[in-house]
């Protein structure tokens, strides 16, 4: 495979959105927010995942409605990716928000997000390209910075080892959700994709909320509204957008920047102090970022094969 096709493939240069990357980082700074939200919430936690849903679709199926007309009646095989994309998503989301309530914060945000390491892996398994050695060096910085920033919180124990693999869980059924949305993105546009994958979740996690015999109706609106509009709407519309232009690996990275995000909503929600080690980690992570960036003014990645050959 090519470096200028396949899921690992970046943008032709020079024809890379200008907002693509803001848009990346953006959404991963609002999804960051998803926990505090679950934990607020006086609904179950997977119920909670449901109104995600559900209040963000009728929103997000207009936005669709405009894109209709130019474009074409998606194929079989991209429908199917749109449908897998879904089933996925709302099994991480339940996994997940289960987990939330029954580990710390910082375990719930560094399990849920093992899929910054696990993507661009499986990036480079399925496209066959190299990370170029600024790339690694990115990952690598934004690894220990994550590392660096959980270390302080994270706790491992009996009492939170139901919820760490609940996260665990949600974090290797993101990988698949991603691929399948960034598939899907290279046949349809971004709300069209988000709304059809919406449209698929959101009945698998209120059938799922019933299983577990959750409390399905909130006495407060305002926090499972909140959560859809900047987890569901903005959060994942940013994602969905951005994420076709950009490799496995960069996707992987930018994911890193939630435990960051959530180590400062502990501290202002929770009280969860940050120490200066903590604001180390959240400095690395950002270099890596900057870091990430060079790459695009050059060539896309070569090929592993091809590497392999010289």
């Amino acid at each position: 495979m090519s470096s200028s096709t396949g899921l690992g493939a970046r943008e032709p240069k020079g024809n890379l959105p200008a907002l693509a990357f803001p848009a990346l980082v953006t959404a991963n700074v609002l999804l960051a927010a998803g926990p505090w939200f679950v934990r607020v919430a006086d609904t179950g936690p997977i119920a909670t995942g449901f109104w995600r849903m559900a209040l963000a679709l009728p929103v997000l199926l207009l936005l669709a409605a405009r894109e209709m007309p130019r474009i074409k009646a998606p194929s079989r095989a991209v429908l199917a990716m749109i449908v897998i994309g879904g089933v996925f998503f709302a099994t991480d989301v339940a996994s997940w928000h289960l987990g939330i309530l029954r580990t710390k914060l910082a375990n719930a945000t560094l399990f849920g997000n093992c899929s910054s390491l696990i993507l661009p892996l499986a990036g480079i398994v399925l496209t066959r390209i190299w990370p170029t050695r600024l790339q690694w060096l990115a990952l690598g910085l934004a690894l220990v910075g994550a590392l660096i920033l959980m270390g302080g919180s994270y706790e491992l124990s009996d009492s939170n080892l139901v919820g760490d693999l609940l996260c665990l869980v949600a974090g290797f059924l993101y990988v698949g959700y991603l691929l399948a949305v960034q598939s899907a993105r290279r046949s349809l546009p971004s709300w069209s994709v988000l709304a059809l994958s919406t449209l698929v979740s959101a009945p698998f996690l209120l059938f799922y909320a019933s299983l577990a015999g959750e409390r399905l109706i909130p006495g407060d609106w305002t926090t499972v509204a909140m959560l859809a509009f900047t987890s569901q709407i903005l959060g994942q519309g940013l994602m969905v957008y951005a994420i076709v232009h950009f490799s496995p690996l960069i996707v992987g990275l930018a994911l890193l920047i939630q435990p960051a995000v959530a180590a400062l909503i502990g501290w202002v929600a929770f009280g969860e102090t940050l120490s200066p080690l903590d604001l180390v980690g959240a400095a690395i992570i950002a270099a890596a970022l900057v870091v990430i960036r060079l790459p695009a003014r050059n060539a896309a990645p070569q090929p592993a094969a091809d590497r392999l050959e010289r």
